[in-house]
């Protein structure tokens, strides 16, 4: 996958096929569930209202990235990106920056001029920093590890303070 450029899907929740929604939801476990060996309530009714954003492996047709983009006032007060993953088949191959690369650009144009808050994992927080989110909590516990939220100011408004902005919503 890393030589190709991915073939993002990118649909509403409804548009997803039963084969699609299998296949995220068995991504998302795999990575969250067993390889991150925690028991939570992945489905949390913020699918339905959410974007999907996809790229399956060329070789498997598996999901290779995932992640998906939330509404503002589902999770938070501001729109958000949730669910990042990159599965074992694709990691390291730049896949997960191409994934939140482009899920910036989606939210900039369903979203225009609003920032972005997302709930990072505290050890993701520098890759984060990297695509311009700065930290807008102190650490707190989400499932047994360590998160923080992170805020991105809007596009074409760099110097806007993201730390003034409201909390969750949920």
């Amino acid at each position: 996958m890393a030589a190709d450029r991915p073939r993002w899907q990118f649909a509403r929740f409804p548009e997803l096929s039963p084969q699609d929604l299998h296949d995220i939801l068995r991504a998302r476990a795999a990575v969250f569930v067993v390889e991150q060996a925690c028991a939570f309530q992945d489905v949390d009714g913020a699918d339905p209202p959410s974007w999907h954003l996809f790229a399956r492996d060329a070789a498997t047709g598996a999901i290779a990235a995932y992640c998906r983009l939330i509404p503002a006032g589902v999770k938070f007060a501001e729109p958000s990106i949730g669910r990042v993953i990159t599965t074992d088949i694709a990691r390291g191959t730049g896949l997960g920056r191409a994934l939140m690369e482009e899920a910036l650009r989606r939210a900039e144009t369903l979203w225009p001029s609003q920032a972005v808050r997302i709930g990072a994992q505290q050890r993701l927080e520098r890759f984060y920093q990297s695509l311009g989110f700065t930290t807008a909590s102190e650490p707190y516990d989400e499932d047994g590890i360590p998160h923080v939220e992170m805020l991105r100011a809007p596009s074409g408004n760099p110097d806007r303070n993201p730390k003034v902005m409201t909390g969750t919503t949920k």
